[in-house]
């Protein structure tokens, strides 16, 4: 029996469509069954790229010593890291190229990535130096419901400059904003979903939903805490356009098991993955330690959905260059101490511990 089939393109090339033509039955199969083992190898822990990594440097030597990832030129130790990089290679492989809001992307639509959190470990990439410090302050502030950016920018934190400057305000049709007013975004969400929006100086105190109270009090409760419903959505259709920007990570789900270990899941809608994945991967993965800590819990699970994941096109050319760095060993972050308000936890109550990373690399942030 003889076939005649098209496929899209998963080679990387860019010349349209691939035609199989008399392909017997068992051939097809094999080639089908090839391709989507490598559409979702990016869910593995290995490379499903050509690895030839730069010179070994002192730093990497040291790395290898941990049992945990020894390496060497003829053998890849697994690492949750290579999720990420695999889904950075498919990308550009796939060289899906469309003309965006902010730019020209590449992007590939629905993939996902898993993240173990037990005995402390949190997932922070190690194949760039990553801003750990700024994540997590970024995070205390969506948690205490806060859309004040002077509020960021005196923790010398800068990540929403942009989209709170008067020019990308005005394009938001947001003008009338005071300074530094980024309207009901995500924390404005998790805090007091719809609630009508006063400026971020107005007292919020019992207006609106307060999901993350909810999901707190139910963490706490023996049986409740089992409960299928453990959801916060940032996306509020009702206020997207009083918002400076629309929420990228729009929903996550808590979940706990008969052993009391705690995980999240996260959807996010639309994920650059130069700059904000990584974010967004530290992000939830502190959420989760910190709701397991205030909680009685034990972490267990990060499990992260994109919708568009998608690679601008000057970033292209440092992200090659990630792909061509050795993942090391994450690090480990405790809490030191049980709060018994959620809104009181500060920057002084983590500690990142053993955390080793290649060098940091330099991409333009996108409005």
């Amino acid at each position: 029996m003889m076939n005649k089939i098209g496929f899209g393109r998963t080679d990387g090339r860019t010349d349209g469509f691939i035609r199989l033509y008399e392909l017997n039955t068992s051939r097809l199969l094999l080639y089908i069954v090839r391709e989507m083992l490598r559409r979702f190898a990016r869910i593995n822990s290995i490379p499903n790229y050509p690895v030839d990594y730069h010179e070994e440097t002192k730093e990497t030597k040291e790395n290898e010593t941990h049992p945990q990832n020894k390496t060497s030129s003829k053998y890849i130790h697994p690492h949750l890291e290579y999720q990420y990089l695999n889904l950075i290679h498919d990308i550009i492989a796939e060289n899906h190229e469309h003309v965006s809001r902010n730019g020209t992307t590449f992007s590939v639509f629905g993939t996902g990535m898993l993240f173990s959190l037990e005995q402390g470990t949190i997932p922070i990439l190690t194949t760039k130096k990553m801003a750990w410090k700024t994540c997590l302050k970024e995070l205390l502030w969506f948690i205490q419901g806060q859309t004040d950016n002077r509020i960021l920018n005196d923790a010398d934190v800068h990540i929403w400059d942009d989209n709170a400057s008067r020019d990308f305000m005005e394009s938001r049709g947001l003008a009338h904003y005071a300074e530094g007013d980024l309207g009901p975004i995500y924390g404005y969400q998790w805090r007091h979903f719809n609630a009508e929006y006063k400026g971020h100086t107005a007292d919020y105190t019992g207006k609106g939903v307060d999901q993350l109270a909810e999901i707190i009090r139910c963490l706490k409760h023996p049986t409740e805490r089992f409960s299928r419903r453990l959801i916060m959505t940032a996306w509020n259709p009702c206020q997207i356009d009083e918002m400076a920007l629309p929420p990228c990570h729009i929903l996550c789900q808590f979940n706990v098991n008969n052993m009391n270990q705690l995980s999240c899941a996260l959807y996010q809608r639309s994920g650059d993955v130069g700059l904000g994945v990584p974010f967004n991967i530290a992000s939830y993965s502190f959420l989760t330690h910190l709701l397991a800590k205030h909680c009685g819990l034990v972490p267990h699970e990060f499990v992260y959905y994109l919708g568009n994941a998608h690679i601008y096109d000057d970033h292209i050319e440092p992200l090659r260059e990630q792909l061509l760095r050795r993942p090391m060993v994450f690090p480990r972050v405790e809490i030191s101490v049980l709060r018994d308000n959620i809104n009181d936890y500060t920057i002084n109550d983590f500690r990142v511990l053993n955390y080793q990373s290649c060098d940091g690399i330099k991409m333009k942030m996108r409005k």
